[in-house]
């Protein structure tokens, strides 16, 4: 029998794979730009990893070993900066609840990665993604989006008790988490990176005209390619890693004694016992009001964001997204790894800041695969030292930009369905109440539509 090596067929389609792969990871402009880009999503990460970490005793060696292998994966499937974020109704969940323990998270995560495995394998994902209508689509986005930035603005005003999740008394001026600080990286940002709109320092800009005369050509010409050579110059500029580096320097300044205490070496992995009596809370409390948000946020609306974004891209199918979601959590999970999903709010972030590929995540899950590895579960007394009102200043970015995808809403019909269900889905804090309610507010206006154009045909 021939060996896999021998047969050419085989050999050929390795090599494909391998082609792709490398393509995936090494599409980029610039090394500094998906670094820069692997930042635009720590504003949602580290603050609820690091609540439950706290309050909850989740492991963040493990955690930060599980989500490192998840975005190197994703990085490699897809090509485009796919984020691994944490499930947030199950976070929420934990945080407002005492007894949702450990065990009652893992239940959550394992029930939810089940069930939109199970939308993936059978393809019933695909008829979900193609029959949301997209103003609902954009009104889940604009709410998630702006959820991201007023949660972003608390974070800058106000201190901050991740243990408990809640703000505390107003934030002070001075210091080494006050507000000037926070203010002056938002500025720096905006400084450099403008309003996110990347075509301006994409290519530079060709003239067409024939009729100026050859020197006044020459110099506008000139003038119009310096321009563009300062806003790249100024795109280049990795100002979110600039602000997370400041803000680990900070957390060092804040508790030297901290770095003493690290350790080197992983957490101890365990398989999580996990009761019958965890299943069931974990099913009711924590998967039910997550698996909506799981469907419409972290698959539906991640893909329509992909084709946004990258429309040549066309591995972010609503299938394989699905499916990644889900296995990826029905192995982490048993061993107590932080329920994850991919979501919009961190595709747009990493976006916003630079990254283009998947090199940009797969960087991200090298560095948090190296440090649980290499510090585990000590990390956490460096980490809870760092400035939340930085976090809270990438934070904004992200949401922003994620909110920023609704502004293609043509006509007043598609704005009206777009911004109800945005605004039952931020009073209700319910991304599948607020899809309802798109859903049969875009029922009703074609309804009524057809109605008009059968009177006055009639």
């Amino acid at each position: 029998m021939a060996s896999v090596v021998d047969d050419p067929e085989a050999a050929g389609t390795g090599r494909r794979v391998v082609a792709r792969a490398r393509e995936n990871l090494l599409r980029f402009r610039s090394v500094w730009e998906e670094l820069n880009g692997a930042m635009g999503d720590l504003g949602t990460y580290i603050p609820i990893v690091l609540s439950l970490a706290l309050s909850r005793h989740l492991d963040l060696g493990t955690t930060l070993i599980f989500t490192g292998v998840y975005n190197a994966l994703t990085g490699l499937i897809y090509g485009v900066p796919m984020p691994v974020q944490p499930m947030k109704s199950i976070a929420a969940a934990a945080l407002s609840d005492p007894s949702f323990a450990v065990p009652e998270i893992m239940a959550a995560g394992i029930l939810t990665a089940a069930f939109v495995l199970f939308l993936g394998v059978t393809r019933l994902m695909n008829l979900v993604y193609r029959f949301v209508p997209l103003p609902v689509v954009r009104g889940i986005q604009l709410a998630q989006g702006l959820s991201f930035a007023m949660a972003a603005v608390k974070y800058i005003r106000y201190d901050q008790d991740l243990a408990k999740a809640r703000s505390l008394a107003r934030r002070p001026w001075a210091g080494l988490d006050g507000l000037l600080l926070a203010i002056a990286a938002v500025c720096f940002i905006v400084l450099v990176n403008g309003a996110g709109d990347p075509a301006a320092a994409a290519a530079p800009p060709s003239s067409s005209s024939d009729t100026l005369p050859q020197q006044q050509q020459q110099q506008e010409e000139s003038s119009s390619s310096s321009s563009w050579r300062r806003r790249l110059a100024a795109s280049s500029v990795p100002s979110a890693v600039i602000v997370f580096v400041v803000g680990v320097a900070f957390a060092v300044a804040r508790q030297p004694a901290a770095v003493r205490e690290l350790r080197v070496g992983p957490s101890r992995m365990r398989v999580v016992r996990i009761p019958r009596e965890a299943w069931k809370q974990g099913l009711i409390k924590g998967a039910v009001p997550q698996i909506p948000l799981s469907v419409l946020n972290s698959v539906v609306a991640v893909c329509k964001l992909t084709r946004d974004l990258f429309p040549e891209r066309k591995e972010a199918s609503a299938t394989s997204v699905s499916v990644t979601m889900g296995a990826m959590n029905l192995v982490g999970c048993w061993f107590g790894a932080m329920p994850c999903c991919h979501g919009a709010g961190g595709l747009a972030g990493q976006f916003r800041f630079g990254g283009r590929s998947g090199g940009c995540v797969a960087a991200l899950g090298g560095l948090k695969l190296a440090l649980g590895l290499l510090l585990g579960g000590s990390m956490l007394r460096v980490l809870v030292q760092f400035p939340v009102g930085l976090l809270g200043a990438l934070l904004l970015f992200a949401g922003v930009e994620l909110a920023a995808a609704a502004r293609d809403m043509a006509t007043r019909a598609e704005a009206f369905v777009m911004l109800v269900c945005t605004a039952v889905s931020l009073v209700g804090s319910s991304a599948a109440l607020g899809f309802l309610c798109g859903v049969i507010a875009h029922a009703l206006l074609m309804l009524r539509a057809y109605a008009l154009n059968s009177l006055a045909t009639y």
